[in-house]
């Protein structure tokens, strides 16, 4: 990848391109969700010195106008994986929230295998964790993944439909605002499976963020995977499914932080 790393102004979401060694950090959003999501760490991690830039995947956000039933995990992928490319960032920190961490799983694969050295940490916030021929279904309960299967079907397998922010543990405004904004997910992420190296992401720096007051079900299985993983760090935030709207400097500084979290053993 080009490293031509001319200082730029700050354009939109992405903070300047930075100057010295620090990576940038890619935050990939959940379902329903969208760049919109990250508004509040943004200054955070600007203040902090870090540079961050929130992108927005196809068909949900700025971009729900491109809702179609041809939208799949690799079309998520390649929206990481060329902005990585297209603004030539020499080191990245991939980060996840929720759905986004089927994104920055098989977004990590692409890089690792055509930009060696680029990926240097994956962080996953209250993420899925897929392995190999694993889609978001697949890591999901029996229960949840027939009623979104069901969902699919009836609607020609274009979308779901956002749940109330409520079940992401939000009140009051927040819930309001998020509630707001959310639009309909691509169904066609829905069954689609990651092709990935398992044993060579394995190898990749990877913490995980549990929002242990999130009342939202549908993470045990990737919770299960890695809490007490020795290959994983592990990190635990009192919030809602949505630290980024409710409790963004705490989340910041893990995120952050997480660099040097020891591995758990």
């Amino acid at each position: 990848m080009v490293s031509n790393l001319a200082q730029r102004k700050k354009v939109g979401r992405l903070m300047t391109a930075p100057s010295n060694n620090d990576p940038v950090f890619v935050l990939v959003h959940g379902a329903w969700h969208g760049a919109w999501c990250w508004s509040r760490t943004l200054p955070l991690f600007q203040q902090a010195g870090y540079h961050a830039h929130a992108l927005n995947l196809t068909g949900v956000g700025e971009r729900a106008h491109l809702l179609s039933a041809q939208i799949n995990i690799a079309t998520h992928a390649a929206d990481v994986v060329e902005t990585v490319k297209t603004h030539e960032w020499p080191r990245v920190v991939l980060v996840g929230h929720s759905y986004g961490g089927m994104v920055i799983t098989q977004a990590a694969h692409h890089l690792m295998t055509a930009y060696p050295g680029v990926l240097q940490r994956l962080v996953y916030i209250d993420a899925h964790v897929p392995q190999n021929g694993e889609s978001w279904a697949g890591v999901q309960s029996e229960e949840t993944r027939r009623l979104r299967l069901a969902e699919g079907a009836a609607n020609g397998g274009v979308y779901l439909s956002p749940p109330d922010a409520l079940k992401f543990g939000l009140e009051g405004a927040d819930r309001d605002w998020v509630n707001r904004r959310q639009t309909p997910q691509p169904f066609g992420v829905y069954d689609d499976p990651v092709r990935i190296d398992d044993a060579a992401l394995a190898q990749c720096h990877r913490s995980y963020i549990n929002c242990v007051g999130n009342v939202l079900s549908g993470l045990e299985i990737s919770r299960a995977r890695v809490k007490g993983n020795p290959l994983w760090r592990y990190l635990e935030i009192t919030s809602g499914h949505d630290p980024m709207v409710s409790h963004p400097d705490e989340l910041v500084a893990m995120v952050i932080g997480s660099e040097k979290q020891p591995l758990q053993k």
